[in-house]
């Protein structure tokens, strides 16, 4: 099946008829808590009606939402700690499955780019997106590609479907989007970053995201032309890394652009049908404030549970 459009950075990969399901979400107690932070719950305001969002994304409006107490990965799932669930289960991803993944142009050869291309396998409008066959975890950029020196960086090229077969083997769960966007605003109300309204106080980069001309220059101001490390850049005042750029994270939500005006504001878990797409939060290390500036706590985004890319992983969360 052809790569299928979506946006900048996460573009759909149409490898299956990906049906409706139903909500599914069930609470979790069992996992182990060591590098996770607790978070005591409570009411926060979720949303935001930022003038440079996207409303049609649903980002608003700004309402008061009440979360439960949880337990929430200080970082995202590692390469290393993916390697270990693989060893002791023998999963095998979507992306290895299927036998390709979405890579980004800047990371593969020009004359693999161009034979690409020569084939169509790249999406329509976002033709940065290369469908590269034999990329998947274990090898980010293609067969040539390896992480055998990328331990502590974020596992990518994962599905929703992945994510959760991970969750499920170490006894905890994908966030909600509430759930993720409060661990995310930290102990700040209604800012549009984990630190604060500046993007780059007193020319810090406090994320890793797109510097220069998006999609062929990035000046890698930040220090990082793809993933970085998940301990990287400071964390929020709860204690987590990356809460955005980096890599999109997976939540358990169906996606709804306006579920929420009407739906319920205790421990909310989504539409209770699905849309045939999940959604995804935080932005990721391919994000530019001149096209997909949805780093931001309030943005949003989704992809169909099949599509995996170089730019999304995922962090999970326990109940107490």
């Amino acid at each position: 099946m052809p790569p299928t459009p979506g946006i900048c950075c996460a573009p759909n990969a149409g490898r299956e008829d990906v049906t409706s399901g139903v909500d599914g979400f069930k609470r979790v107690h069992s996992g182990a808590t060591e590098n996770m932070v607790l978070l005591d719950g409570g009411t926060f305001l979720m949303g935001t009606d930022h003038p440079e969002g996207f409303p049609d994304d649903g980002e608003g409006p700004v309402r008061e939402v009440h979360i439960d107490p949880i337990y929430i990965d200080k970082y995202a799932v590692t390469n290393s700690a993916f390697t270990q669930f693989v060893k002791a289960t023998n999963y095998k991803t979507e992306a290895e499955e299927f036998g390709w993944s979405f890579v980004f142009w800047l990371f593969l050869p020009p004359y693999r780019v161009r034979q690409i291309q020569g084939k169509g396998e790249t999406v329509m409008g976002l033709e940065w997106w290369c469908k590269v066959e034999g990329a998947y975890w274990r090898h980010p950029c293609g067969p040539q590609s390896n992480i055998k020196k990328l331990a502590d960086l974020p596992v990518v090229h994962i599905s929703y479907r992945d994510a959760s077969a991970y969750c499920e083997w170490a006894g905890k769960r994908l966030p909600t989007e509430a759930e993720w966007e409060c661990a995310g605003r930290g102990e700040l109300e209604g800012k549009i970053y984990p630190w604060g309204d500046d993007l780059t106080p007193n020319g810090r980069h406090m994320c890793n995201i797109w510097q220069g001309k998006f999609p062929s220059d990035n000046t890698c101001e930040d220090g990082h032309a793809g993933p970085a490390p998940v301990f990287a850049y400071e964390p929020n005042t709860f204690g987590l890394y990356n809460m955005a750029g980096n890599v999109w994270e997976w939540c358990h939500d169906w996606w709804s652009p306006d579920f929420h005006v009407t739906g319920p504001h205790e421990n909310p878990t989504g539409p209770p049908n699905g849309s045939k797409r999940r959604v995804m939060k935080g932005g990721s290390y391919l994000c530019h404030d001149s096209y997909c500036n949805r780093y931001r706590m309030g943005a949003r985004t989704s992809n169909t549970p099949d599509s995996s890319t170089g730019n999304l992983g995922f962090r999970c969360v326990r109940d107490v």
